[in-house]
């Protein structure tokens, strides 16, 4: 039997490349403490998130090259570690530096369920094993903690405020500020002001994603968004009706100017299917959110239909991933969330090949 050593096994893992990538796991530094004991061997296997969708298949995919290449090997043990990653891009910015990815979720108008589709994310994100952050940031109409099922104000942490939890996933709103029927009637520089604050003045902690949900539109919120946190990128939710995704198309145009990379479109209220006879009703159109993508060159993340079961789980502050997990509606929230975590893999990779090249 040859002797096995840490050169032979980096050769053969040489040949493993990551799902959705380009790249070995070897040249994206994916691998780490490789141990070898006679013939057995046991290596750490650093991925984006501990919820990653590719633990699964880069898990066999190691351990079938390992073993056409290496014949007299035995036991292999793949471990995933909880924390660290050699391919995210930990946030430069001071006031959140625990948090690797911030992600915008935007829509170009009113109407389309973003901020429901912003907490089933959060929530499908966490049940993955994420450490998941949501900020409501839309400061007119802020309903996240209703949808999350938490109404009391959060409590003082130092000279900090920790953000209310519930669901796996830690949250701040300014609803949890100002009562019920308060009308902001802010301007711009208040706007700015009061985001700021609900950044910096949170004890956010380490996470693998903050989302901020932000008001519709291209207004004063997207703008300070974007200046004052390093953004991994921005999502699109719209519907398939031509309105919806023209504006849309202004929302994606305005991240571009500045400077902010697009991971990707959600169709929201894709159709309805009767719950008797099963037959999907196509009732804002449907298909029209993987058209526009396809047509900018941008992800399609997935599509949702329009189900009151979703709309009572947001009144209820229940998300339907917690009260129906076995539902195919659940079952689209989970796969968009698998398809977000490849593209910010995918665009953290992006990043360190750069880096390296420059």
């Amino acid at each position: 039997m040859s002797q096995i050593t840490e050169a032979i096994v980096l050769k053969a893992l040489k040949k493993v490349i990551e799902p959705g990538l380009s790249d070995d796991i070897v040249t994206l530094d994916r691998v780490k403490n490789i141990l070898i004991n006679g013939n057995k061997v046991s290596l750490q296997i650093v991925l984006p998130s501990p919820g990653s969708p590719l633990k699964a298949e880069v898990t066999r995919l190691v351990k079938t090259m390992l073993q056409e290449s290496i014949p007299d090997i035995g036991d292999i043990n793949t471990i995933f570690p909880e924390q660290g990653n050699a391919t995210q891009a930990p946030s430069e910015d001071k006031l959140l530096p625990g948090v690797q990815n911030i992600i915008a979720i935007s829509s170009g108008k009113g109407g389309v369920g973003k901020s429901t589709v912003s907490v089933n994310l959060a929530v499908a994100l966490a049940k993955g094993g994420a450490r998941v952050g949501l900020l409501d940031a839309d400061i007119y109409g802020p309903n996240i903690p209703l949808m999350m099922g938490i109404k009391t104000a959060p409590t003082p942490k130092g000279d900090k405020i920790s953000p209310a939890q519930n669901h796996g996933v830690c949250f701040i709103s300014m609803a949890f500020f100002v009562p019920e029927d308060t009308p902001m009637i802010w301007r711009g520089p208040m706007v700015h002001g009061a985001i700021q604050q609900l950044i910096r003045d949170v004890a956010w902690g380490d996470l693998d994603y903050l989302l901020i949900d932000l008001p519709p539109g291209t207004g004063d919120a997207q703008l300070s968004i974007a200046q004052l946190v390093p953004l991994t990128g921005a999502v699109i939710v719209t519907t398939p009706q031509e309105v919806a995704l023209l504006d849309s198309k202004k929302g994606l145009a305005m991240f571009k100017k500045v400077n902010v990379p697009l991971l990707g479109i959600i169709e929201n209220m894709s159709f309805f299917e009767c719950p008797h006879c099963h037959e999907a009703t196509e009732i804002f159109s449907r298909g029209g959110g993987r058209t526009a993508a396809e047509k900018l060159d941008i992800p399609f993340l997935g599509e949702i239909p329009i189900d009151p079961a979703i709309r009572e789980g947001g009144d209820a502050g229940i998300p339907i991933i917690i009260s129906d997990p076995d539902s195919a509606q659940t079952r689209s929230f989970m796969d968009i969330s698998k398809s977000l975590e490849e593209q910010v893999s995918t665009m953290n990779a992006d990043k360190i090949s750069l880096n390296i090249i420059q």
